[in-house]
């Protein structure tokens, strides 16, 4: 399992520790709960002159999910690791409905509203708002952790260096395309493209080949549109055959072929346009930032013998990564969903445009707001029970919790403890961090200079 993070009173990120370790501290009365997510005690003194290990935060950049790992750069160890979910194509959806009312109000017999698209200065550097998000989702991660662990440098992934380029700038032509690294980029492209399987048996984990969807003979060119991934069997089975007669048992994975041998790769698109801008935001930390290429990350993990998982590919990014990366089979990576902050929009809208709802009222009811994490502890009652998870309020003091099985409702506020207050990300895990073993500890709330919310419960890890 993942390291828990430990800071001191003044807090100072200090080294992790064993989960074990860290029981006997909440147990002895030594340290509190700080945080849950990511896993953080703080100890009740303060450490003169503490101890920064070598830790380094690797990031695996993606379009859907991002891997992010700490990793001790002298003994090779994975400290944590967890894979981090983006909204963007949420983002995307809630993008085209605000469209769709604002024209729907402009077509309506109302006093007419210009449209204001065309009337904007976009600023250097811009992004569009879906992939806005995932250079933000990772950069407020990296901030995150320096606070609770101490991290002395960045690695991440960025680019797929061309070596044919590095070794010869005036390569051009023929002599270009037939170097060593000729087909290489075309393969890497196809293997994306089509998830790394067979198209025509759907074959994982075994040798594949660029297979031509219409055969040279039969007017087929060398175009990626005309490109695919077969197994060797499926390769030699149909031959120079066309495809339409090759499949002709098998109209939908025809049809699927058809139609995904012209769709472009919009993840890598995705990737490649914020690619500079995650870079830049690591660089203005102030820590060193160490880029590597899909290539070098590739070549480590093959090398180790490691599965091919996003935390494991970030661990494996650059030309730091130590010789041998030791992990333990207990680790599972905190998998953290990007769910954003709510809306602006007042009220929700029916299908004409009008509201249909009352504006929105307080959004803190007795100390909660909806989406914290609690615990209820409800001792009577048709809804006697310990229920933990994500709570709706209402202004009469009677709240929803919805859990891991079912959604509870009219729980009491009384009752209520606050676990982790909602954050703008959801996080799940093999081992959750507030099960109901541990001893109860709590620690007196800071000053109101760099308060934060040092939550008291029971716990374990």
């Amino acid at each position: 399992m993942n390291k828990v993070f430990v800071i001191d009173t003044k807090f100072q990120p200090l080294a992790p520790c064993h989960p074990a370790k860290a029981r006997r501290l909440l147990r002895a009365g030594q340290a509190a709960v700080h945080r849950t997510y990511p896993f953080t005690i703080v100890l009740l003194r303060t450490v003169e002159e503490p101890v920064a290990p070598p830790l380094r935060v690797k990031i695996d950049p993606g379009s859907h999910v991002t891997g992010i790992a700490i990793v001790h750069d002298a003994t090779g160890e994975i400290v944590w690791a967890a894979e981090l979910d983006h909204r963007g194509q949420m983002i995307v959806a809630s993008l085209l409905t605000r469209r769709g009312g604002r024209r729907g109000r402009r077509s309506r017999k109302t006093r007419y509203r210009q449209a204001r698209f065309l009337n904007r200065r976009r600023q250097a550097g811009w992004l569009p708002p879906s992939l806005a998000s995932r250079v933000a989702n990772v950069v407020t991660w990296v901030r995150r952790l320096r606070r609770v662990c101490p991290i002395q440098a960045l690695s991440m992934e960025l680019v797929r260096f061309d070596t044919q380029a590095l070794q010869n700038p005036e390569i051009s032509g023929v002599e270009y395309q037939q170097g060593t690294l000729a087909g290489i980029e075309t393969k890497e492209y196809l293997l994306a493209k089509w998830g790394r399987q067979c198209a025509y048996c759907d074959a994982q984990g075994v040798p594949l080949e660029v297979e031509h969807i219409v055969a040279r003979d039969q007017g087929g060119s060398h175009r990626l549109s005309n490109l695919t991934l077969a197994c060797v069997p499926c390769n030699q089975k149909k031959s120079n055959r066309h495809v339409r007669e090759f499949l002709t048992h098998d109209p939908s994975r025809l049809a699927h072929i058809l139609s995904q041998a012209k769709a472009p790769l919009k993840d890598a698109a995705a990737v490649n346009s914020t690619r500079w801008a995650l870079y830049e935001a690591l660089q203005a930390t102030g820590l060193p930032v160490e880029v590597g290429s899909g290539g070098r990350t590739k070549w480590n993990r093959t090398t180790r013998g490691l599965p091919k998982t996003h935390w494991l590919d970030a661990a494996c990014v650059g030309a730091n990564t130590p010789e041998t990366l030791w992990t333990s089979e207990r680790l599972h990576p905190l998998t953290i969903r990007a769910t954003g902050h709510g809306s602006r929009q007042m009220c929700t809208m029916d299908k004409y445009g009008f509201p249909r709802t009352r504006a929105k009222q307080a959004k803190h009811v007795h100390g909660f707001q909806t989406g914290d994490i609690v615990k209820a502890v409800v001792p009577s009652g048709k809804h006697q029970g310990v229920y933990v998870g994500r709570v709706a309020v209402r202004a009469t003091g009677s709240f929803n919790i919805r859990t891991a099985s079912a959604l509870v409702q009219g729980i009491s506020h009384r009752y209520c403890r606050l676990l982790h207050r909602v954050d703008g990300y959801a996080y799940q895990s093999k081992v959750e961090a507030h099960a109901d073993t541990g001893r109860a500890f709590s620690a007196p709330r800071p000053s109101s200079q760099g308060s934060s919310s040092w939550a008291s419960g029971r716990y374990s890890l």
